[in-house]
Parts: C-alpha cells; structure tokens; sequence
C-alpha cells in the first residue's frame, strides 16, 4: 500500500486514508485492457500515475481519484470488462457508503488505487506467448 502526505487526519498525519490494493482479472488481451482501463479512468476524472505489463499478461495500473467520483470508477471498471476480487468489491462498497454518508469536505479527498489485473497473454502460432511490455502511449 502506497502513502503520501497529501493530507492530514489527526490520528495518521501524512496518510492517504483511502489508499487501496485490489486485484482483477479480464479477458482482454494486455495491450487492449491497459488502453481501455487508462481511458475510462481519465474520461471519470481520475489520475493514471503509472501503468505496467508482463509478458505474463500481468498489468499493474496506479490511479487515483477524488472521492466524490468513487461510484463512478467503480462503475467505469466493471463496465471496462473486469471482474474484481472479492475484496476489491467489499472495499469498494465500503468506499461508496463512507462516502455517501460523510462530510462534504471529504468528497475531495484523494482515493489511491494499486490495482493489479491478470489476463490472458496473446498466444501466437505456434503456442508461445507473445510479450506485451510496451504499452500504447496515453
């Protein structure tokens, strides 16, 4: 889990209190499902701070968003085609019911996400896996 000093709680100075680990899994092949998640998260108003793929069809996307708009990432995720663990749904729940029930100053708070999807890697001819390190720009 990943923190930062972005803002202040009296009882975790420096902590981003929402700053989550979730896994998923997606049919798509690596390339398309980096390049559809990255959209929908920037088209919901989210920040894509980093974004990575393995040859094993691993990706791992950091992003983040201000709460206010966590209902609609969590919508834009499993419209993109991802099926989200177990945990990630229950965090997500909870994420949307705080939310809903706090503060208003506290809708802009900033949500942090680790999240790390497996697909399926292309399969080639001849049975071997084709490498998909390189991403498609932004």
């Amino acid at each position: 889990m990943r923190q930062a000093s972005i803002f202040r709680d009296p009882l975790q100075p420096g902590v981003i209190p929402w700053a989550l680990q979730m896994r998923a899994i997606s049919r798509d092949e690596p390339g398309r499902a980096v390049k559809s998640l990255t959209g929908a998260i920037l088209a919901c108003g989210g920040w894509v701070l980093s974004r990575s793929a393995s040859d094993t069809g691993l990706i791992d996307i950091l992003f983040e968003f201000e709460r206010r708009s966590c209902l609609e990432i969590y919508s834009i995720l499993i419209a993109a085609g991802l099926e989200l663990s177990q945990a990630a749904h229950i965090r997500f729940t909870e994420l949307c019911q705080c939310t809903r029930m706090v503060r208003k100053e506290c809708r802009d708070e900033i949500v942090s996400i680790d999240l790390e999807v497996q697909t399926s890697p292309i399969e080639v001819a001849d049975g071997e896996s084709e490498g998909h390190g390189r991403l498609p720009p932004h």
